[in-house]
Formats: C-alpha cells, structure tokens, sequence
C-alpha cells in the first residue's frame, strides 16, 4: 500500500496544501494510506480532513514517518543539515544553481532519499503536469500596484508587509479603491508591460491588471526573439516579469537601466531566481518576503522598487490551493509506480542532478 504523508508547511507566510479533501478522498478510494500533519497555518482546516477518514499526525513529526513513507509538501524543509531518508515531493529550487541547492541535494545523498521536485513533473511532451503559474502572476501583478501606489502615496519603497488575502475578490476591491485615491490626488493611471504573457502566469498577470482597468502591454516569445535590449520596458510604469531564468533568456532590464531616462518604477518579478546566473533582471540579488517586499534598486527620478517574492501564490492561498491541487491529482494517483511515467521522469532528473554534485 502506498502511503503518502501531507506535512505542514513550516514557512512563514505559507498557508497553501499541495492536495484537498477531495483529492484525499480519491486517494484512499484509490486504495492509498493517506496521513496528514495538523497544521496552524493551512487555509483549508484540518476539520475538512477528518471528515475524509484519513490517519493524523503532529505537525512537523514527518521525520519519524516509516522509511518507505512518501512526503508530500509544496515548500522548502527546514533549515538542517541532517540526512533525508525517504522520497520527498515538493519544490526543491536545487537544480538551476540555486546557492542552497547543493546542501539540499547532499542531505539526500546522505540519507539515501529521493527527491521528486514538482516543479519537473512533465508530460510526454515536456508540459509540467501542475503549476501554480496563474495565481503567482495574480498576486505578483497586485503586488506590484501595491508598490506603484505607495511611491503615489511617498510611503516608499513599499508596502512594508504583505497581508493574505481569503479571496480574488477582496483583493481586487482594495486595489480598486487604492487606485482611485491616487487617481483622484493627481497620479496619472500606471500603464504595465507583462513579458511571458502567453503562459500561466502571465495569464494571472495580465488578469489582474485589467480587472483594475489598466493598460496593459503583452509581449511574449515572438517580441523579445531578437534578444534586446528592450528600450520599450522603460516606457511603463509597472513590468511584471513571467519567464523562467533559464539559459538562453535574455536580460531585459541591465544594471544600466538604473541610471537611464525611464518612466519605469515598479518591477514585479514573478518568476524572481536572482542567484541564478541566468537572471534576467539583474538589477537586484535577493528575494524578497511578505515581511520585506521590496528592494529600493535606485533612488532616481523616479526611483525603481523591484518586488520579487517566490511564493506570491500564498498570498491567495485557497483560491490557488484548490487549482494547484486539482491539476496534481491525475499524477498522485499514479504514485504506486513511482518509477514510471510523470515520477519516473521527475526521479531520473534528481539523479542526474545528484551525481552532477558528486563530481
């Protein structure tokens, strides 16, 4: 029998769960052990897990989980440097060059675990089976209004803090009502540029913006194929930034932007890899945080606050809890051949990856 262990997230901030009642339901009539963590933070209660009929346990208590136990969570571990004996889903961020990767990746090498990383869960024909790329490009677009109004509002670089929301709607009626108060002090209505905006996530994006009636520049593959530089960026105020760092993309904002004529103000980097060597926004080098949200890049006229959170969709957590989950459950009903298809995958990459560490 398969046993899959929902853990509760341990990020602060992170109230999302990779997998619903109802998708816990289907697993156990799939004929699946299913055991789920309390936790003090998910948005959906564990009440709706009781009534599934599913096994319990502490939060946090995944480490004494029986050896051949798969662990299900969406976020990064703790931080620790002891082994991880067992098969691990979840979003690793150690296989781009990311400065934590290699410790990670060592931790399973020294436990003998595995890593099945959701973020290469694909198909035959390379699509990733479940992304939370529509909801990241909501919240990344909100946050980047929110930045653009408080530099209105000389409250900048802000907002200080990012708050959770219980919904799209809530969402969108603040902004509404934010905007028309900078409108109304004599701000000229912010115009926007979302690069990616074909995908996932630039479809959350530009959603966003003209839910706010917002004009909105949409540029994907076919507008940044000639590989820059790319004046027209500057002519925005906002650019929300939807493609992967990964080789072969082009830098769309360099350092030298900070000190050229611009109108732009606000980056929201929704994919925000910045230890990557292939960031193309190399303008700033950290993430930031629903606690910190923003980088000041440059305090010239007008100055330039980059956004660049890496768990934006937890910002509307069961909105994007639900989607996310319902895209995933075809493939976690497959776990039982965890060594085929969309897992098989997943696994032969972790191995890759792991013996690219050993040399």
């Amino acid at each position: 029998m398969t046993h899959l262990w929902v853990r509760a997230e341990q990020r602060e901030n992170e109230q999302r769960v990779g997998i619903t009642p109802e998708g816990v339901r289907s697993l156990l009539s799939a004929g699946f052990r299913v055991t789920v963590e309390e936790s003090s933070s998910r948005a959906i209660p564990i009440a709706a897990y009781r009534d599934t009929g599913c096994e319990f346990a502490a939060e946090g208590s995944w480490p004494t989980a029986p050896k051949d136990t798969i662990i299900f969570g969406l976020k990064e571990l703790p931080d620790d440097t002891s082994p991880l004996i067992h098969r691990h889903i979840m979003f690793g961020h150690a296989y781009k060059g990311q400065a934590d990767g290699p410790a990670l990746l060592r931790r399973f090498k020294e436990g003998g675990g595995r890593l099945y990383d959701l973020e290469y869960l694909t198909d035959e024909t390379g699509r990733r089976v479940a992304a939370f790329g529509y909801w990241a490009g909501f919240a990344g677009a909100a946050v980047g209004i929110m930045v653009w109004l408080a530099e209105q509002f000389g409250k900048g670089p802000g907002p200080k803090k990012i708050d959770v929301y219980p919904g799209r709607d809530t969402l969108i009626n603040q902004l509404k009502e934010d905007l028309s108060r900078a409108l109304a002090a004599g701000a000229d209505k912010p115009n926007a540029i979302v690069i990616g905006a074909l995908g996932r996530v630039g479809s959350g994006a530009s959603d966003c913006l003209q839910s706010l009636g917002l004009q909105v520049t949409k540029w994907d593959m076919a507008e940044t194929a000639h590989g820059g530089p790319y004046p027209e960026i500057l002519d925005h105020d906002l650019f929300v930034n939807c493609i992967l760092a990964q080789e072969g993309v082009p830098v769309f904002v360099p350092r030298s932007a900070l000190d050229a004529p611009r109108r732009l103000s606000v980056i929201a980097d929704v994919s925000c890899d910045p230890s990557s060597p292939y960031n193309p926004i190399p303008v700033y080098d950290h993430a930031t945080s629903f606690d910190s949200p923003v980088i000041r890049a440059s305090e010239g006229t007008p100055p330039l606050d980059v956004m660049a959170i890496d768990n934006l969709p937890s910002m509307l957590p069961v909105e994007s809890s639900e989607d996310y989950a319902a895209q995933l459950l075809p493939s976690l009903l497959t776990l039982a051949e965890i060594e085929k298809g969309v897992w098989g995958r997943a696994g032969r990459i972790f191995d890759e990856k792991s013996l690219e560490l050993s040399h």
